[in-house]
């Protein structure tokens, strides 16, 4: 922010509000995550179960089966040794990968209609084969046998299958569920100094003293010839009580990290979204982090360095120092 900082020019308690951050993170972790995984768990487990039921056991793996089906893929890929990621299914069947994401679509599973029937049947063809060439034999194990599969080894197989799709299942909502939170936190905090949520107006034409989540800011790219102008979203964006007319407003990016890895593969998006926004509206633009978790000092460096400031979740009175 222009004229003022909050917390990248104060290095040297960098490491004491990482930890802070990092404590604060797993408590809510610990809360929410294991009620979260039992919840999944129990979903995915009956979604397992009708699946065995529907190919008899794994042993009726049909292209058409696959066709009225497409919701199974997840679970034949988590059925196979080694578990397979979507990306190195595709890479090894050598198939579709718009195939592929659109049988996997959580909202609406389905065989892409655009794609010919002929290149299809061919893709399906070459997931079964895969899948049952690398079928589990440590957990379908009646695969290779002439014996039918016991109620107590589908049970076991469901889930093993389960806690396998777990994993990748609940990251997201965790992720999301740690974002509605951050979101609420700020909300909170604004509407106790007299802020109210708004919607409907573009983000320069809100009125002093009001706030908006997810809201879409129009920013000129010019990769090419000619401008182009696109959206991208920020989470909050906020109208200072006394701002004046022509004055733009604050725009915050809601980050939250459960381990250091990720943040610093990401640390380039806050960066490239702060060129954007000041290669549209000018040095002007106030924009700034609201971080929660693993974010480490070269996280910090980073941001730091392309002027970008940030407020703890455990420090959100900080949010003061912007002019709220």
């Amino acid at each position: 922010m222009p004229g003022t900082t909050i917390n990248r020019s104060t290095p040297d308690i960098w490491k004491q509000d990482i930890a802070q951050s990092v404590d604060l993170y797993n408590s809510w972790f610990m809360e929410f995550a294991p009620k979260t995984y039992r919840e999944i768990r129990e979903k995915t487990a009956k979604s397992v179960k009708q699946a065995l039921k529907a190919t008899n056991s794994f042993m009726d793996v049909s292209r058409e089966m696959l066709k009225e089906t497409p919701e199974i893929l997840p679970i034949l890929r988590m059925s196979m040794c080694p578990p397979l990621a979507r990306d190195r299914l595709i890479g090894l069947a050598g198939v579709s990968k718009t195939l592929v994401e659109s049988m996997e679509d959580s909202s609406n599973p389905r065989i892409p209609p655009r794609i010919s029937i002929d290149i299809i049947d061919s893709d399906l063809d070459k997931i079964r084969d895969l899948v049952m060439r690398m079928i589990d034999p440590d957990i379908i194990v009646w695969y290779n046998r002439s014996k039918s599969a016991t109620g107590v080894e589908i049970s076991r197989a469901a889930t093993i299958i389960a806690d396998r799709l777990c994993g990748a299942v609940s990251d997201p909502i965790i992720r999301n569920a740690q974002e509605k939170r951050q979101l609420y936190a700020i909300g909170d905090w604004l509407r106790m100094r007299g802020y109210r949520q708004t919607g409907g107006y573009k983000f320069n034409e809100m009125k002093p003293g009001t706030f908006s989540f997810r809201t879409n800011i129009p920013v000129l790219l010019t990769s090419g010839n000619e401008p182009e102008s696109v959206n991208i979203p920020v989470d909050v964006v906020i109208m200072p009580i006394d701002s004046q007319i022509g004055d733009l407003p604050l725009l915050i990016e809601a980050k939250s990290a459960g381990d250091y890895t990720n943040v610093n593969k990401r640390r380039k998006e806050e960066a490239q979204k702060m060129a954007q926004l000041r290669n549209t509206y000018g040095d002007g633009v106030k924009f700034g982090l609201f971080l929660c978790g693993y974010f480490d000092s070269g996280y910090l460096g980073y941001e730091a360095a392309e002027g970008i400031d940030w407020v703890w979740e455990h420090r959100i009175d900080d949010l003061a120092l912007y002019g709220l």
